[in-house]
């Protein structure tokens, strides 16, 4: 069985990290029924990374994070915060589509941690944010609740990821969306990629 927890850290570049987690079986349900690894994505100089929950069906289909309706509406809330997704890095707590889009366990969560930890310590970036409540609870090590940790520069509490690198929570697209394009969770998102695109530019 894969080790991520032995394999992610030796990787010394996204490349090498993305050729061994795309063969990553360390979560049976999910090797079966995925179609492919999304590893994510990391454009030369982002100083940004954006975490997700896991992938979906169309990201599951084409391999990259944040393609369906909700990675539409993540292009244009960040254009809008003048951070484009160019200069953004991309990934998600897990790697592998959940059957049915069903929510993350712990202990799928606890085995794909390894890749992300190392994920962030080869990009680098000035902020982490985490989109929705399962990315923010891997990202501070307890469940919280999005309305109460928004709006605000924490720090990343995952030790091999960086600890006390800064954090911004928000909800994720598709959440915010149920609210409409006017509802508190759409404005609130809008403005934490503000302050995540202040952060870089700092």
């Amino acid at each position: 069985m894969t080790r991520p927890d032995e394999l992610a850290p030796r990787a010394r570049t996204w490349p090498e990290l993305a050729a061994v987690a795309t063969r990553c079986v360390a979560c049976p349900e999910l090797a079966a029924a995925r179609t492919q690894v999304v590893v994510g994505t990391w454009p030369p100089g982002a100083r940004a990374l954006l975490v997700g929950e896991a992938p979906g069906a169309r990201e599951d289909e084409t391999g990259v994070p944040f393609v369906g309706r909700a990675g539409g509406l993540l292009d244009e809330l960040l254009a809008d915060a003048g951070l484009p997704r160019e200069r953004v890095a991309v990934a998600n707590v897990l790697k592998c589509r959940p059957p049915g889009n069903r929510k993350p366990t712990r202990e799928e969560i606890a085995r794909c941690t390894p890749w992300l930890a190392r994920q962030i310590a080869l990009v680098d970036p000035l902020v982490v944010g985490v989109l929705g409540g399962t990315a923010a609870a891997w990202a501070l090590g307890r469940q919280v609740r999005i309305a109460e940790a928004r709006g605000r520069v924490l720090e990343l509490a995952v030790s091999d990821g960086g600890t006390g690198r800064p954090l911004v929570v928000t909800y994720h697209p598709a959440a915010a969306a149920r609210f409409g394009r006017y509802g508190g969770p759409m404005a609130a998102l809008r403005e934490d990629l503000r302050l995540v695109a202040e952060l870089t530019a700092r």
